[in-house]
């Protein structure tokens, strides 16, 4: 398999416009990019958490 270009990439654009229409897109995006930054937030968390228990500061 290759990799995906830039005519696949229009494809798929134009297939999820059909599917959620051009008015609920922006929507979607906000919601990924919450999704996302949650995301990052908690790893960040994680690694502060792990970082407390190697020195012993939450003890």
């Amino acid at each position: 398999m290759g990799r995906i270009g830039i005519p696949e990439l229009l494809i798929i654009l134009a297939i999820i416009i059909l599917i959620f229409g051009a008015n609920r897109l922006p929507e979607i995006g906000r919601g990924i990019g919450k999704g996302i930054r949650n995301f990052k937030d908690s790893t960040r968390d994680d690694g502060k958490d792990a970082e407390r228990r190697k020195t012993g500061a939450d003890a």
